[in-house]
């Protein structure tokens, strides 16, 4: 990775359903964002430079298997395309405490299945602490790649 790509601000790719609370949370980070089409009739998102995904866990695969529908399909579809999953660096993943052992299950599938860290896990939409701890610790880890 180049020196400028290493110094520059993280991109964040994140997935919002219309519930909207992780684009709530990314919006509060103020980073460069792009976010990943709620339809499937929408243009695709295609990432040309290395990201974090931040995603919701949906349902903690409760009842479907430990790892069936926890991830939603859109980032799914967004990450088969092999020009977007070799970018991605890192995952961030909002879920509900009430998920119990699945809570945000769907960063630890991503970050399984795509070879990368596992950075933060938040409920819902994050607190200011959450805001405070991902802004910094994304600062300091976006350097060291």
């Amino acid at each position: 990775m180049s020196t400028a790509t290493a110094t520059r601000a993280p991109l964040l790719v994140y997935f919002s359903s219309v519930s909207g609370n992780t684009a709530r949370f990314v919006e509060k980070l103020g980073l460069r964002a792009a976010r990943i089409p709620l339809h499937s009739t929408d243009e695709p998102l295609e990432i040309d430079e290395p990201f974090v995904l931040v995603t919701p866990t949906y349902g903690g695969g409760q009842g479907r298997g430990e790892e069936k529908g926890a991830v939603p399909r859109q980032v799914i579809r967004f990450l088969n395309d092999e020009r977007n999953r070799r970018l991605i660096r890192g995952v961030i993943s909002a879920g509900n405490t009430n998920f119990g052992e699945h809570f945000c299950l769907a960063g630890e599938i991503i970050s399984r299945k795509c070879d990368v860290p596992h950075l933060y896990r938040l409920e819902l939409f994050g607190t200011p602490e959450d805001v405070d701890r991902v802004s910094e610790g994304l600062e300091r880890w976006w350097k060291l790649q």
